[in-house]
C-alpha cells in the first residue's frame, strides 16, 4: 500500500471475475503479454494511485490477493457478469469514489485514470470511444451502490444501462486511443507484442 496515494478518496477495482471463454477459459487477468501477466501491467499504473486497490476475481484467488489490499467476488461465483463486479467493488470500497478498469486493458495510463477521478467528483462516468461506451472503464460515486443493487434485483445485467440509469456521463476518448485496447483474445496478445 502506498504512503500517499495520489488519488485521495478513491478506491480503484480491477474486473477480473470473468470466465474468459475467448481465452479458451483461462483467467485473462494471468495471461502473459510482454512476459508480465495483463494484471500486473494494471497493478504497475494503478498502485501509486489509490490506498484502497481491489480485485474483483472469482478464481485465483491467493494469487490476486498478493496485488490487493483486498478480493470481492460474485456473491454466488456464478461468473454473473462484471456488474456483479461493479457492485461488489462498490458494497467493499473504503471511499466515496471508486475507478473500475477491465483486467486485460494493460495500455491504461495514469493520465487517463486521472480524467477519471476529476469527472466523478461531480457526476459518474463512462469511457465512450467511436460513439460506443466502455462501461468497464468508468467511475462512479459510492452513494450510487443502492441504485445499481435495486436494478440488480429488477433484473438489469447490462453495466452500460445500469450507469446510464445513475446518470453516467461520457467521457470521449479519440478513435484510434491505444489505452482502452482490450487484450481479450490470444490473437490480439499475439498481433499487440
Amino acid at each position: 500500500m502506498p504512503n500517499a496515494p495520489i488519488f485521495t478518496n478513491c478506491s480503484i477495482v480491477v474486473l477480473a471475475g470473468g470466465q474468459g471463454q475467448r481465452m479458451g477459459g483461462q483467467d485473462k487477468g494471468w495471461m502473459l503479454w510482454k512476459n508480465r501477466a495483463l494484471i500486473e501491467h494494471i497493478y504497475a499504473v494503478v498502485r501509486p494511485l489509490t490506498d484502497d486497490l481491489i480485485i474483483s476475481c472469482n478464481r485465483n484467488f491467493e494469487r490476486y490477493a498478493q496485488l490487493a489490499d483486498r478480493i470481492v467476488t460474485d456473491p454466488d461465483n456464478s461468473f454473473s457478469g462484471p456488474l456483479t463486479g461493479i457492485i461488489s467493488g462498490l458494497s467493499a470500497a473504503r471511499h466515496d469514489y471508486v475507478i473500475f478498469l477491465p483486467c486485460d486493458a494493460p495500455c491504461i495510463d495514469s493520465a487517463l485514470l486521472e480524467q477519471l477521478y476529476q469527472q466523478v467528483q461531480s457526476s459518474a462516468v463512462m469511457l465512450r470511444q467511436q460513439g460506443f461506451y466502455q462501461p468497464l472503464f468508468s467511475a462512479v460515486q459510492r452513494s450510487s451502490l443502492a441504485d445499481l443493487q435495486a436494478q440488480w434485483v429488477a433484473g438489469e445485467r447490462r453495466p452500460r444501462i445500469a450507469l446510464q440509469q445513475i446518470g453516467a456521463n461520457a467521457l470521449e476518448c479519440a478513435d484510434d486511443d491505444p489505452r482502452l485496447a482490450n487484450f481479450n483474445e490470444p490473437a490480439v496478445l499475439e498481433q499487440f507484442s
